[in-house]
């Protein structure tokens, strides 16, 4: 019978998804048919799936973790915000449409159904369901209808782990302080508790340890130290991403307010030979910079205004009169154009605005979301590249006949005379290592790096400091079936 255990922490970013990946691999080794699950996800840096939708990133990397192939039913719903207080709805991989804040509070309960359809089907083919929460459990003005915690625990009956974070300070309060707020209905779901990225000798917080477990009645899972390598594994949330210093190439890249699928930052971040600078607001883009890469956007029409009141237009075309290059992917690629036109509003009020004009190209918002996996070859060299397509709107214009990739036999992206500004809706093309080294080459760089080897490397690498860390037998012994109906 299917066994299933969800993962809470005490608040956001205490390190659950990367804790699930670990446990996923580890449970795999152990020769389990391991599946993650995330009732409810908040992120931008989505990933396509194998059957044709979108999910967080962080259950694709638990997915190849468990050596599973990524499907729609690991994130039945996804939002993707859009504005401070809207996102875009995503059920079961598809666009369902946008939704103010307040109006999905009232009517997320609804899509408890639909969660609890896909954690069904996953268990028929699983002998153990990691499932990740989010946020955190203590939110009691989000109790009501919640799908992400406590409402799915209660509803499948799945024991709970809840984690805290040592690193940011005052764990004792964070996990006791959790207990205190919760009701007796959830209470009954936790079976223990785990301390998160503890730095130093672990030993001198077992008086710690002791007195959560003596105040709460919890037993401990374990206290597991920082794992430095953990800046290996793809990012999902904007909070984890960060500037990385490597060689003497610098790769720039401006933080937008709504940035999305910023995954294609990890494989460069991972070469010796290249800094990966991320820019925040209020500060100038670099002047020393070799490529600025503007990375793709949820909302590409106000990111273009957000990246205009940084000064940040100013910068770029000062980069480009020193002789900079220049990479723009997905919204990048739309900004860099003569215009945006948003006949239809898809990214919100409708409209034409002027891009940087970087590019002698046009783009027009609408039609039917790409949301699919692609093969390409880069041009001149046919270098294989996979990646991925996940946007809305058409891009067209003179500078399109430079495309310097090639999808099943049709042209994609385009470039300046020179070659030094380039643009694509392909993402995850650095993943490629041939096509990485081909074009890092351009900016002087030699790259011998098999990225994701990498990432497979040091998923295993969680997997033994979680072995040694946690008590993974406990863990699984209080794995429970649950129920499904």
């Amino acid at each position: 019978m299917v066994r299933a255990i969800m993962i809470q922490g005490t608040g956001s970013n205490v390190g659950k998804s990367v804790l699930v990946a670990g446990l996923a691999r580890a449970f795999t080794r152990r020769g389990l048919r391991v599946a993650p699950f995330k009732p409810q996800n908040m992120s931008n840096n989505a990933a396509v799936t194998e059957n044709g939708g979108e999910i967080g990133r962080a259950q694709a990397l638990q997915a190849r973790a468990a050596k599973l192939s990524t499907h729609t039913d690991m994130n039945p719903i996804l939002l993707k915000p859009e504005t401070d207080t809207g996102a875009q709805i995503i059920v079961h991989g598809q666009r369902a449409g946008t939704m103010k804040a307040g109006d999905y509070r009232k009517d997320k309960s609804k899509l408890l159904g639909a969660a609890l359809e896909s954690f069904g089907r996953l268990c028929r083919d699983a002998d153990l369901v990691l499932i990740e929460g989010a946020g955190s459990p203590a939110e009691t003005n989000l109790r009501a209808g919640d799908i992400a915690n406590m409402g799915f625990a209660c509803a499948a009956q799945v024991p709970v782990v809840l984690v805290g974070d040592i690193h940011r300070g005052g764990v004792i309060a964070q996990i006791v302080g959790t207990q205190a707020v919760l009701d007796k209905a959830d209470l009954k779901m936790i079976r223990g508790f785990a301390v998160n990225r503890f730095k130093g000798d672990v030993s001198l917080f077992d008086e710690g340890r002791d007195d959560i477990a003596a105040r709460t009645g919890w037993p401990c899972l374990g206290v597991v130290p920082w794992f430095h390598d953990a800046w290996k594994l793809p990012a999902e949330d904007m909070m984890d991403i960060r500037s990385h210093t490597g060689g003497a190439c610098r790769v720039v890249v401006p933080q937008l307010e709504r940035m999305a699928n910023f995954d294609d930052l990890d494989p460069l971040s991972a070469e010796p030979g290249v800094s990966v600078e991320i820019v925040p607001a209020g500060r100038p883009l670099p002047g020393d910079a070799d490529l600025v890469l503007l990375p793709g956007s949820k909302s590409t029409i106000g990111d273009l205004t957000y990246f205009r009141a940084q000064g940040w237009d100013v910068d770029l075309y000062a980069h480009v009169r020193r002789g900079g290059h220049v990479l723009g992917l997905c919204g990048g690629y739309q900004m860099l154009g003569k215009t945006i036109s948003d006949p239809d509003g898809v990214d919100g009020r409708p409209g034409k605005v002027d891009g940087l004009g970087l590019l002698d190209v046009d783009t027009v918002m609408g039609g039917k979301k790409q949301v699919i996996l692609r093969k390409a070859n880069a041009l001149p060299n046919r270098e294989p590249v996979d990646g991925y397509e996940i946007h809305m709107g058409h891009t067209e214009g003179p500078d399109c006949t430079r495309a310097w990739l090639e999808i099943e036999g049709r042209p994609e992206g385009a470039a300046s005379p020179n070659g030094r500004i380039m643009g694509s809706y392909l993402h995850g093309i650095f993943s490629s290592d041939a096509f990485r080294a081909s074009f890092l080459s351009r900016l002087g760089v030699d790259s011998e790096t098999a990225y994701e080897d990498g990432v497979e490397q040091t998923l295993d690498a969680l997997a033994d400091h979680l072995e040694q860390h946690m008590d993974l037998d406990l863990l699984l012994d209080l794995a429970r079936t649950p129920s499904i109906s």
